[in-house]
């Protein structure tokens, strides 16, 4: 165990949400790669839209194909005039592609605070999950979410006006992070009509590989998420006769791809020193910087894996500014 990590100091609230979340995917996460859906269920308390003000927010939910239960939360501020544009971010939810939805509690109240704390429309999508639906279809959900946003889904009612689809963001947490870059990998062989994608937003990036990285190694008693954990996950989302190096895992691995003239726009990579997987997540920024792309990265020391959605960190009010000050300098370099 790593000094950082045995100095850790967590408040007790945060302790019990951790503690609680680990004990319950563990229990649920079977050894042959199933998951025992009805425990999950019970422990993941979810939340119902805003129809009337809360902290300055509402939301309600979009369906989009009720066949395969994809559809979203939309949340937008309602202090904000109707003369100011505000920018959209779609999200993709972390949960190592397995656990969680939009109106799981831990990511709702994230979305509010997004919307919030930013002045932006937030959609949250959900898309189907692992093992039920191996890879690629998280993918193709989320993908299909934004033509749908680009297309005569646009106008769906309740859709404030004066969202601003020319400076979209796609964002997402750990597997969330994961999906939104290959979003932006199948972006570049599609044409929007309407939305432009001007930022992306990886906050703690899922990725992996057969071979381990030290921070796997150091970090083997980190919170929340394990390098056994992450295996797991991986298990889960690949189908039978894939490994780590599979480039939806490995992204500038020795199965990958050439990236280097995909349309990217500007990237902000985010990630924590007490998280198994930034040895990953630099590799990731090191990657994109070596394509030619344009990628900024901030580490947070004292973060483990999943710190952004526990406000009673210290660490919570710079990251929140963080990502309002890339989504504000890229509006800018887009306005201008």
């Amino acid at each position: 165990m790593s000094d950082a990590l045995s100095a850790l100091r967590l408040p007790w609230k945060v302790k019990i949400i951790l503690t609680s979340i680990t004990i319950g995917t563990d229990i649920c996460s079977r050894p042959d790669g199933s998951v025992n859906r009805f425990i999950f269920n019970l422990m993941d308390f979810k939340s119902s839209p805003l129809k009337k003000p809360k902290n300055g927010v509402k939301s309600f939910d979009v369906t989009v194909d009720a066949s395969r239960n994809l559809w979203f939360r939309v949340y937008f501020p309602t202090s904000e005039s109707t003369s100011e544009s505000l920018p959209l971010i779609v999200y993709f939810h972390g949960g190592g592609f397995v656990y969680m939805a939009p109106d799981s509690k831990l990511y709702d109240d994230f979305c509010q605070s997004l919307s919030r704390e930013i002045h932006a429309v937030v959609i949250s999508v959900n898309y189907r999950l692992a093992p039920e639906n191996k890879w690629p279809r998280q993918y193709e959900d989320s993908f299909d979410v934004l033509k749908f946003i680009d297309g005569d889904g646009s106008s769906f009612e309740g859709l404030p006006a004066n969202v601003d689809l020319k400076r979209c963001f796609v964002a997402g947490d750990s597997a969330g992070g994961n999906i939104a870059h290959h979003m932006i990998l199948k972006s570049g062989d599609h044409e929007f009509r309407k939305l432009e994608i001007i930022g992306l937003i990886a906050i703690q990036p899922f990725f992996g590989g057969e071979e381990r990285t030290e921070s796997e190694i150091r970090l083997l008693k980190a919170p929340l998420l394990t390098i056994d954990r992450a295996d797991w996950f991986w298990k889960a989302f690949l189908p039978e006769g894939f490994d780590r190096d599979h480039p939806s895992v490995n992204i500038f691995g020795p199965k990958s791809e050439d990236i280097s003239k995909v349309r990217f726009p500007a990237i902000k990579v985010f990630v924590g020193g007490l998280d198994p997987l930034i040895d990953r997540q630099k590799r990731y920024y090191e990657g994109l910087k070596k394509s030619g792309k344009e990628a900024y990265i901030i580490e947070y020391p004292n973060a483990f894996h999943t710190f952004y959605g526990f406000p009673e960190l210290p660490e919570w009010s710079k990251f929140i500014k963080d990502v309002a000050d890339f989504i504000a300098a890229e509006c800018k370099k887009q306005s201008s």
